[in-house]
């Protein structure tokens, strides 16, 4: 695919980057390097979880020798099972269920793959093929929670603020599978874990909750957590968070983690597409936090200072960064007037505090999408920031302010039809930030 020409197009060149970001962490073009040789003796089993499962369980399945034995159960997200190619046999169960918000489908799914792990022995191997969402879709309550306990706690999560890190911490301490107890009950199987990273940093044991992995975080710090973005549990589990009854494993048997794409890896897949365009091309971070529309207010300032300044780049350029942003609700806003409440997700937002930032800054143009294709809960991946967005805006009767009180990204761009709709990418590597400098 040729790059559009970045002066005719702006949009299209952003999404071309996007692209080129996207197709870098494709489970089909990274897998081969990291899979094991079939075990000599024993059955190989595949099992897992994430956005991206349903790809990846088709990569094995490619890759892995026709003559040797596979079966498996992974899951994915609704939706997110890409088409099958025609000459691919299946050998690998893949299964639907919710996210962000776990159900019914994520608890069965979540069961039958620790039921699949009994009586392995020290000659079989397990791949687990573990991308993010998997903490959504692989749920697994403690004892003393119910499913819709674990529904609630999960929706004051993600509207408390927290980081995902943060997030990870509870959900690992108040699960039966998460924060390395699917390996442990692995044992004494060999495991390689293939992982795709949607976190800042790309530690393991963030991502998806590291079922796999050592844990590192504590019962304390998960009920510190609890109280400091005020969230209840039952009392039973709370006295077994107290006593250290639900801590986590903190050594494992010896294993082999891949992480097979990272964030930073498709950020430079896209600085080097927009270089071969003619296009100068600066990463800020892979590792950026913190409330959305905050983060794309200080994006502004740096795009004006080139805008305006050449400062600290020189345009023309694109300045490229990812990580994982936040959208804070306060708990009124969650419960109260429902008509008014706003739709989109972080990489919407964040086009809100650039757009208002930026005041129509002449020469500047932005993409912001969640590279699994789905910002939040919506439909689109994100949205396009353009010189003329407020003012476009204004003549539809939209104000950006309104817009960001309620957290209603969606219906502010797509009223300018400026969201980004991809559909589920099969992938997962976190937010994808480009602004373009002419």
């Amino acid at each position: 695919m040729q790059a559009p020409n970045p002066v005719h197009s702006p949009a299209d060149f952003l999404k071309y980057l996007f692209t080129a970001a996207v197709n870098r962490a494709l489970p089909l073009h990274n897998t081969a390097a990291y899979l094991p040789k079939p075990p000599a003796k024993g059955r190989t089993l595949v099992i897992g979880a994430g956005k991206a499962g349903g790809a990846m369980a088709q990569a094995v399945e490619a890759l892995w020798p026709a003559d040797a034995p596979l079966s498996g159960l992974v899951v994915t997200r609704y939706g997110h099972i890409p088409t099958r190619p025609e000459n691919l046999p299946k050998r690998i169960e893949v299964v639907e269920a919710a996210h962000p918000v776990p159900d019914a489908a994520g608890l069965q799914a979540a069961q039958r793959i620790l039921e699949l792990t009994q009586g392995l022995t020290a000659d079989d191997l397990v791949l687990c093929l573990i991308s993010g969402g998997g903490s959504a879709l692989l749920t697994l309550p403690c004892d003393g929670l119910t499913l819709q306990d674990k529904q609630r706690i999960n929706k004051e999560l993600l509207a408390s603020g927290a980081n995902i890190s943060e997030m990870n911490c509870v959900r690992k301490h108040l699960s039966q599978i998460k924060g390395g107890r699917l390996a442990q009950a692995c044992h004494p199987a060999q495991v390689v874990t293939l992982t795709i990273s949607d976190v800042p940093g790309d530690d393991p044991s963030i991502i998806a909750s590291g079922p796999t992995v050592p844990d590192e975080t504590t019962c304390a710090q998960a009920l510190d957590i609890l109280q400091r973005y005020a969230i209840d549990v039952p009392h039973a589990v709370r006295l077994r968070l107290q006593n250290g009854e639900l801590e986590t494993p903190k050594t494992l048997a010896a294993q082999a983690v891949h992480l097979i794409a990272t964030p930073m890896q498709s950020l430079q897949a896209a600085a080097d597409a927009a270089r071969a365009a003619g296009i100068n091309a600066y990463i800020l971070s892979d590792e950026m936090e913190g409330e959305s529309n905050v983060v794309g207010k200080v994006h502004a300032a740096l795009a004006r200072g080139v805008a305006l300044h050449g400062q600290p780049f020189a345009k023309p350029c694109v300045i490229l960064s990812g990580g994982e942003t936040t959208v804070t609700f306060s708990k009124t806003s969650v419960t109260t007037e429902p008509t008014k409440k706003g739709r989109g997700g972080r990489a919407g937002e964040f086009c809100l505090g650039l757009a208002q930032a930026l005041q129509g800054q002449a020469g500047v143009w932005a993409l912001a999408a969640d590279t699994d294709g789905i910002d939040g809960i919506e439909d689109n991946a994100g949205a396009m920031v353009t010189p003329d967005t407020l003012q476009r805006a204004q003549a539809k009767g939209l104000a950006i302010t309104d817009h960001l009180q309620r957290h209603d990204a969606y219906g502010y761009f797509e009223a300018l039809g400026d969201l980004v709709v991809t559909g589920p990418t099969h992938t997962n590597v976190n937010d994808f930030r480009a602004i373009l400098v002419l």
